[in-house]
């Protein structure tokens, strides 16, 4: 796995960490471990078949869609980031 130069350099974690062992932990059939590691997996999976399947096909609707899966995907981002952190300085 890739080091976290963020978390090497200044000991904190950066908004990505977890997101590789928890790609791991999920192809390895560890589906609530994975979530735990890295909430944003499933919504980020989500977000990355969409774009994927809307390369080939068009929705209506797509770019609202699209939006809305990336805000998505912020707020579960910062929001798990936050929660880590409280617990670190706690």
């Amino acid at each position: 796995m890739f080091p976290c130069l963020n978390k090497k350099l200044f000991g904190l974690e950066c908004y990505g960490c977890g997101a590789q062992r928890s790609l791991a932990l999920l192809l390895k059939g560890n589906y609530t471990g994975a979530f735990h590691m890295y909430p944003a997996i499933y919504t980020l999976l989500i977000l990355l078949g969409f774009l994927v399947l809307n390369l080939f096909f068009k929705f209506k609707y797509d770019y609202t869609i699209k939006i809305g899966l990336i805000i998505l995907n912020a707020f579960i981002i910062v929001g798990s980031y936050f929660y880590k952190m409280i617990l670190i300085f706690n």
